[in-house]
């Protein structure tokens, strides 16, 4: 039988038990925020079944509280931004919220999902991943310890340790045990991630690069990968071309782990940037809502300025600059190509086009997200407007590859296909690849490995550069 507990927010996360099974932690939060913008965090005594009256509440409505726990002598911990960072304090009555791993770091990350549990607390250890630029590292009882897990998630405590999910720059996601013996930390891998055959060689911990970017002193992130291959070698006297990404969400970052779709990039000779644009997590507070009435502007302004820091560094060719990116990725894609001049050719999946039919017909749990991003629906619909690529397509100057999945409720094809249409009827070169039984994400390993062959050829043909190995032949609409 299912009972109703509590109910009273538009929203209901992450409830803990306390050991002795009295009380009863979670955390809420309402319309029109998300839960990386201000959250609440609730206590209630927990028996019979049955919640009593609420006896401790925080939230200010400018604070983000997530991951809510208990140690094992009772003692009630959470995750909050109020300092700026996401950083993991106890909570109690008389002391309110006091900071026990505390830096220039987030521990937590943002909850579009749940389970991702970052910090664990034994009977003698205090252990948390903490995110740095190039990676997490773990900090115990106070001390960083590096491992070669650059991304920790799931983490829980165990009798002698603690467990977790860990993914690094050579190895895929495996599940990782590391034995706390008084100062003594032994990392064993409980299941391993799958055996790849893939030379060492080709294997890269990116740079993690800051630029100028946008107007007065701001900067962004991002990471950079170098092409890499240890059997070949660019032409000498030349600079490789650039692939940068734009990651979806928006608010989320560049994955910190190894991952062959950006391997198949630099293995060819092609560089890659992962950008961080302002609005991305891991680098504070003010930094994620940078992006705040500026999405469509300010993380376009990023990833130009990551190429052109680049370009000027030497590192990359300026006259061969591709961008793509997926989602709201796509969008930052879009955007890039109709209203900058920067870069030669792009790559959208699925992106979004038009931002009034996002906010209008999308789940409950991102209804209200473009109220942020962009401004309250819909008395700013002339912004909405404004910042929508698929209201400019008589901007879009370059050439541009679409894929889409012919199911995807959340942008659907006839988004991608009004961008097509437009770029068909101004001759620009377009090619559209419409997966068949595909949503929101190609998830069909014969689909993702389609598209990514059909970017390689797309960009080769616009760039001048023949892919080495079998290729297929696309559609190019000239």
């Amino acid at each position: 039988e299912i009972c109703e507990l509590w109910s009273g927010s538009d929203f209901v996360a992450s409830p803990r038990l306390s050991p002795d099974g009295t009380r009863l932690v979670w955390v809420a939060w309402d319309h029109p925020n998300m839960p990386w913008d201000a959250t609440r965090l609730l206590v209630a005594p927990f028996a019979d079944g049955a919640l009593g009256d609420i006896e401790l509440e925080f939230g200010n409505g400018a604070e983000a509280w997530v991951e809510p726990g208990w140690g094992p002598d009772g003692t009630l911990y959470a995750c909050s931004d109020r300092h700026e960072w996401w950083n993991l304090g106890s909570v109690s009555a008389d002391t309110g919220f006091a900071p026990v791993i505390a830096g220039p770091f987030e521990i937590p990350t943002p909850s579009w999902v749940f389970g991702m549990q970052r910090w664990a607390i034994t009977p003698e250890h205090t252990v948390a991943a903490v995110g740095l630029p190039t990676g997490d590292e773990l900090v115990i009882d106070g001390r960083t310890v590096s491992m070669p897990d650059a991304t920790v998630a799931s983490m829980q405590p165990m009798s002698d340790g603690i467990v977790y999910v860990g993914a690094g720059y050579g190895h895929e996601a495996q599940v990782v045990k590391i034995v706390l013996d008084g100062p003594k930390v032994t990392r064993e891998v409980v299941h391993a991630g799958r055996e790849l055959p893939v030379d060492i060689g080709y294997l890269i911990e990116p740079e993690s690069i800051t630029f100028p970017t946008g107007d007065g002193d701001a900067v962004a992130h991002a990471l950079y990968y170098p092409p890499t291959n240890p059997d070949h070698v660019g032409v000498e006297g030349t600079t490789p071309p650039l692939l940068v990404l734009a990651h979806g969400g928006p608010t989320a970052q560049a994955r910190r782990q190894l991952q062959l779709g950006i391997l198949y990039w630099t293995s060819r000779g092609i560089a890659v940037v992962d950008v961080d644009y302002r609005g991305s997590t891991g680098y504070g507070r003010s930094y994620r809502r940078a992006l705040n009435g500026s999405w469509g502007v300010a993380d376009v302004e990023d990833c130009v300025a990551a190429a052109r820091y680049l370009a000027e560094r030497g590192d990359v060719d300026p006259e061969r600059l591709m961008i793509r990116g997926g989602s709201a990725g796509g969008f930052t894609v879009l955007s890039a190509l109709a209203f900058h001049d920067v870069f030669a050719v792009g790559a959208s999946r699925y992106g979004v086009a038009d931002l009034e039919a996002l906010a209008t017909d999308t789940h409950k749990f991102e209804s209200r997200y473009l109220d942020s991003l962009v401004g309250p629906w819909p008395e700013a619909k002339a912004i909405y407007d404004e910042r929508s690529p698929v209201n400019h397509v008589e901007k879009f100057s370059a050439p541009m590859i679409v894929l889409q999945g012919d199911e995807d409720a959340i942008v659907p094809p006839n988004q991608s296909e009004m961008i097509v249409a437009a770029l068909e009827q101004q001759g620009i070169p377009v090619s559209y690849l419409l997966f068949e039984g595909e949503q929101h994400g190609f998830r069909k390993a014969e689909n993702v490995i389609t598209a990514l062959e059909a970017e390689l050829v797309f960009f080769g043909e616009m760039l001048g550069f023949a892919p080495a190995g079998d290729v297929p032949t696309i559609d190019i609409r000239r």
